[in-house]
């Protein structure tokens, strides 16, 4: 897949913090990251995580990666 290709994976941090009552500074602050970072995340703006900072929010928010990411079938 080409860089410039948009991906089919989608962040579902919207849907958790709202569950949770949690804003997304008191997660940045939980996790240790910025909310800049987490923003671009939330907002299926990011190329890249880093499998700590996942692992960080699934410990936070008490969830599997697959409530964080999932991933969208190929546009046929």
């Amino acid at each position: 897949m080409p860089v410039e290709e948009p991906h089919r994976v989608v962040c579902h941090l919207d849907r958790l913090l709202e569950e949770r009552g949690m804003t997304l500074a008191a997660l940045a602050e939980a996790v240790g990251v910025t909310v800049v970072n987490l923003s671009v995340l939330k907002n299926n703006r990011a190329k890249a995580v880093r499998f700590s900072t996942v692992t960080a929010i699934c410990d936070v928010l008490g969830c599997q990666v697959g409530d964080v990411l999932s991933l969208e079938p190929p546009v046929s």
